[in-house]
């Protein structure tokens, strides 16, 4: 053998120690690369997040973080991550974790809610969240600008941002069964809802945000009235019973109902924003405006029990206003009291003519001078009775020729009005006036001379009967004899009867006789000439 054959070659061990130093490098590539899959990850979540939002809410119920979801049209676009307490222990404070796709809702004018199952007038909303859970809605907002604090709606909001359409305010005296989501109607057809309601200045009414969906919206005019159509309108009049209401839905939850004045589309669409008065009722809204109110009072000095406030001043069937007041005052004077009653009246209800005579003065003086002539023509207030199944009493004007004359004091604010007692006051006064004379009539002393001439009677008829009486008696005897001497004389048979029948036949004949000789003459006129006696000395 070789000599190197018992000793291996060096040739080899190189190799082995060469791969022995490699293999501790190749255990770090593990961790290595679960530190860039970690960091991929990261940097994946960092790209794929999108902006983080604060919302307070009231009240944090059925919100849980890790499960809550936040929705948009029912698409998820976020999730709560946890739910804590402000500092002020009012609210609380929702942080949410939106995806990237919802960058957009973190503008400043971006709304969001808790969706919950609730029942209510307008209909039954949140149904599926009985399975799932309360969600939080959410409404894209339309500004530039980004937030990350956000105060949560208590409830949904009425209109989307992406919902076309116009909104408008309406101010009326009072909100009536209307409720946020009551309907609005254009000719009986649902064309939007009220959005919201709040209190007038000062409290002296309610304004309400109403939205009328595109394209409804384009029959809202300058000239649009608009009035509730809550409720049943029933009416009794010469053409009969008569019930109006909106649909089965303003019965339950209001509504409101709009016309243009003219019953048809206006030429102008009102602009968004736009403001209109909101009347009671619909022959309400469709009158012609009333103009400004002359504010006058009247004085009863008899019950006001049956007048309310709001009670109508009529005018012959024409409705001048209402009634603002009823109270009571003390005539220091009399010592009695006064009933005043404060009244609006409308002159522009008694006709243009009329509203332009008291227009035409600028001293403002027409008014109450046009009212003094008036009264000086006999036009007086009077309470009449407008229900008899109520009692309900309305202020009625009218002009009585015969009331005594009176002059209206012009220094007044407001202006006083003369009033007269109504019918039935006139009667009770004339009842009163009869039964005092019945009181001063003297019924004993009219008993006592009834007494003493029914005793002068009693004599008289007693001496009637003794006296009088035998002597009638007498008398009809007498009487019945000659009527039963009458009696056999008119008999058939009796010797009167018969020669009265001869005597009648002879004459009858003899008329005859006196007949047939009248009638022979004048057929032959020349046997009166013959034998008409000779005369002596004549020839024949």
């Amino acid at each position: 053998m070789p000599e190197n054959e018992d000793h291996p070659r060096p040739v080899h061990e190189p190799a082995v120690e060469k791969a022995n130093r490699w293999l501790p490098s190749l255990v770090w590539l593990i961790p290595l690369l679960a530190a860039l899959i970690g960091v991929g990850l990261v940097i994946k979540t960092f790209v794929d997040q999108g902006p983080s939002v604060t919302v307070s809410f009231r009240s944090g119920d059925g919100l849980e973080p890790g499960k809550t979801k936040v929705k948009f049209k029912d698409v998820d676009i976020g999730i709560v991550r946890s739910i804590s307490i402000s500092r002020d222990l009012s609210k609380v404070l929702v942080k949410i974790d939106m995806s990237k796709e919802a960058e957009r809702f973190a503008a400043t004018d971006t709304r969001f809610w808790v969706v919950r199952p609730k029942v209510g007038a307008t209909g039954v909303t949140g149904l599926g969240t009985l399975l799932s859970g309360a969600y939080i809605g959410v409404d894209a907002g339309k500004s530039e600008e980004t937030a990350s604090d956000f105060t949560g709606l208590e409830e949904a909001p009425q209109v989307a941002t992406d919902e076309k359409g116009s909104l408008y305010t309406l101010h009326g005296e009072s909100l009536g069964s209307v409720d946020v989501g009551s309907p609005i109607y254009y000719r009986r057809i649902a064309v939007g809802r009220v959005t919201a309601f709040d209190l007038e200045e000062q409290g002296r009414g309610v304004k309400m945000k109403v939205f009328i969906r595109a394209p409804y919206d384009q029959y809202v005019g300058k000239n649009t009235r608009w009035w509730h159509a809550s409720g049943v309108d029933v009416r009794l009049d010469s053409s009969g019973f008569k019930l109006n209401t909106q649909s089965l839905a303003a019965l339950v939850v209001g509504g409101i109902a709009f016309e243009s004045a003219s019953g048809q589309k206006p030429d102008a669409v009102a602009p968004q924003g736009s403001q209109f008065l909101l009347a009671a009722d619909q022959a309400s809204a469709l009158r012609d405006p009333d103009g400004p109110a002359i504010t006058t009072v009247l004085y009863f000095d008899q019950s006001l029990r049956g007048l309310s406030q709001g009670a109508p001043v009529d005018f012959r069937g024409i409705v001048l206003g209402e009634v603002r007041s009823v109270g009571v005052e003390f005539d220091r004077v009399k010592k009695t009291f006064r009933m005043p009653v404060t009244v609006d009246m409308y002159p522009a209800r008694l006709g243009r003519a009329f509203q332009k005579s008291i227009d035409d003065d600028q001293d403002g003086n027409a008014g109450p001078q046009l009212m003094e002539r008036l009264a000086a023509r006999g036009l007086r207030g009077q309470l009449r009775t407008g229900n008899l199944l109520t009692g309900q009493l309305y202020v009625a004007l009218d002009f009585f020729p015969n009331a005594k004359g009176v002059k209206l004091d012009m220094s007044k604010d407001p202006l006083e009005i003369p009033t007269v007692p109504n019918t039935l006051d006139e009667l009770q006064t004339q009842l009163s006036s009869i039964a005092r004379k019945l009181d001063k009539v003297p019924f004993e002393e009219i008993g006592t001379n009834l007494r003493d001439t029914l005793k002068s009677a009693n004599t008289l008829l007693k001496q009637l009967d003794s006296q009088v009486v035998p002597e009638m008696k007498d008398t009809l005897g007498a009487a019945r004899k000659t009527f039963g001497t009458a009696e056999e004389l008119l008999q058939k048979d009796s010797p009167v009867q018969s020669d009265l029948r001869e005597a009648l036949q002879q004459l009858t004949q003899t008329m005859e006789s006196i007949n047939a000789l009248t009638d022979y003459l004048e057929r032959h006129p020349e046997s009166l000439i013959r034998g008409k006696p000779e005369k002596k000395g004549e020839k024949k």
